[in-house]
């Protein structure tokens, strides 16, 4: 009879803990997901001020999630406005070794304003976060 009782807690609880577990592991996934932004933003920052001389950062905005509406993924969005003495071409050509140009994912442009822009959009490491969806 003991081991009924025993039987009949566990499936009472085994959804739960189940339910729990799956829960921090969208948790931790939605943590991996934001630090991997940050320090893609980061990087991109360090390697402006690296490769291009004289850049000035203006802004700098970063987001996690679903950025282009898509589909069930998850991306990390960094975009950076800065001011400098370069063409658009030039700049890439120095950024061009660690950044794969492409027009949709990765570009660099122009605003109205003067300065550049540089967006960067990857996927992130949990791409199928509830982030995403």
């Amino acid at each position: 009879m003991k081991w009924l009782k025993w039987t009949g807690l566990a499936l009472f609880f085994l959804p739960v803990l189940l339910i729990g577990i799956f829960i921090l592991y969208e948790i931790f996934g939605m943590g991996v997901n934001h630090f991997a932004t940050w320090r893609q933003t980061e990087r991109l920052r360090a390697d402006l001020e690296e490769k291009i001389p004289g850049v000035e950062i203006v802004s700098v905005y970063s987001e996690t999630g679903n950025t282009s509406g898509t589909g069930n993924h998850v991306d990390c969005l960094s975009v950076i406005t800065f001011s400098a003495e370069m063409e658009e071409g030039e700049i890439e050509n120095r950024l061009s070794s660690d950044y794969g140009f492409d027009e949709w994912a990765c570009f660099v442009e122009r605003t109205e304003e003067g300065n550049y822009l540089i967006y960067l959009n990857t996927r992130a490491p949990f791409e199928d976060n509830i982030e995403g969806h």
